[in-house]
């Protein structure tokens, strides 16, 4: 038996008295009020980013029991990786942004209060590998790392927009704003206005998905120049996922339905104007599933209750992990492709996955 179908089957007999150190790192990430921090090591809060050294190994099928199947739902698969790194720091990747239009040039965030920037490198429409991988502590306004605030290490998740990056801290529900265009990771990150609702959710069921709407040529958007903020499993008094409106012309308050028990990991807005939310659940008898929704950003307002149908959905039988990122960008044919990214809990029974799949029409 090959060493992932073994790991696929420890994980879904978890339940029935194999063990519960299988999915525990998994576990804990979901129900733990404050499991340990493992802040980025660095040895001074201005240290340059360090060059971090990252093996990338070919996922060729996104479904081992059909070699053949390429297309899941709304999408093809192109390929995927799994990643590992001897850097003791890498891990824990919650989110990315890519920082060009070809997605090559990449920013994510560990949910342990780092950055990582860096390539992929392809062969021809494959992933490949990293390359020029970086790492580096997120600063607060002082200038030192942010974990040494009490609980300011869970960064969950990152907008861009222009050389303005945000990043959300689950733990504390507040968000930073980074101006790349002042030294990049070595920015200083300030705290924006947040709403007093956002505040009040979950310590860890909060803030866990961030889009900005872009002005510019969208400037006719009823959301243009705001930052939509979504939590995790911050409920509503109906059960709705709790989500929120900051800056721009309507400020407020909305809610995603939630269906199937599935949580918020991410969202990106493609230039359709459609919003994708990235979506998980676990169970001790089915392990982890996935799904990515389709939700018309015409539909949002405050005060809105909003849905959309799933494009894609998968589980244990296909090639994921505890998906926690997805962005989006376009190809010279013309293809939207998505790319998502594992967030594996530094437990040496998950993987790092980077994953690409072409949107269908």
């Amino acid at each position: 038996m090959s060493t992932i179908a073994s790991r696929r089957s420890f994980l879904r007999h978890a339940a029935a008295g194999f063990s519960t150190f299988a999915v525990s790192r998994f576990a804990q990430a979901q129900a733990a009020t404050e499991p340990p921090p493992r802040p980025l090591q660095v040895e001074h809060a201005v240290a340059a980013p360090v060059s971090v050294e990252v093996n990338a190994r070919s996922i060729p099928n996104f479904e081992p029991r059909d070699r053949t199947r390429t297309r899941f739902g709304s999408l093809d698969y192109r390929s995927g990786l799994v990643l590992t790194s001897p850097y003791r720091g890498f891990g824990g990747l919650s989110g990315l942004r890519f920082l060009d239009g070809k997605g090559e040039r990449f920013l994510a965030i560990s949910d342990q209060g780092g950055w990582f920037t860096g390539s992929i490198r392809y062969s021809g429409r494959d992933m490949v590998g990293l390359a020029d991988v970086e790492a580096a502590p997120l600063l607060g306004a002082e200038g030192r790392p942010i974990t040494e605030k009490h609980l300011w290490w869970d960064s969950e998740s990152i907008a861009r927009d222009g050389s303005l990056v945000y990043v959300g801290l689950e733990r504390v529900n507040q968000i930073l704003r980074y101006d790349f265009a002042k030294g990049g990771t070595r920015a200083r990150g300030e705290m924006i206005a947040v709403p007093a609702a956002l505040r009040k959710l979950p310590s860890n069921k909060g803030l866990e998905a961030m889009v900005v709407v872009p002005k510019g040529k969208d400037q006719n958007l009823p959301l243009a120049g705001t930052l939509i903020a979504f939590s995790e499993r911050g409920l509503d008094a109906d059960g709705n996922l709790v989500a929120f409106l900051i800056g721009g012309p309507t400020p407020g308050q909305f809610s995603v339905r939630r269906t199937e028990k599935y949580d918020i990991s991410d969202a990106v807005l493609l230039p359709s104007g459609e919003l994708l939310i990235l979506e998980r659940k676990f169970s001790w008898f089915t392990g982890v599933n996935i799904r990515i929704r389709a939700i018309p950003l015409k539909a949002i307002a405050p005060g809105a209750l909003v849905d959309g149908p799933a494009l894609f959905a998968a589980d244990l039988g296909h090639e994921i992990d505890n998906m926690e990122g997805i962005d989006a960008h376009a190809t010279a044919e013309g293809e939207t492709v998505l790319t998502l990214i594992s967030d594996d809990n530094f437990s040496m029974l998950q993987r790092t996955l980077l994953l690409q799949f072409t949107l269908a029409e």
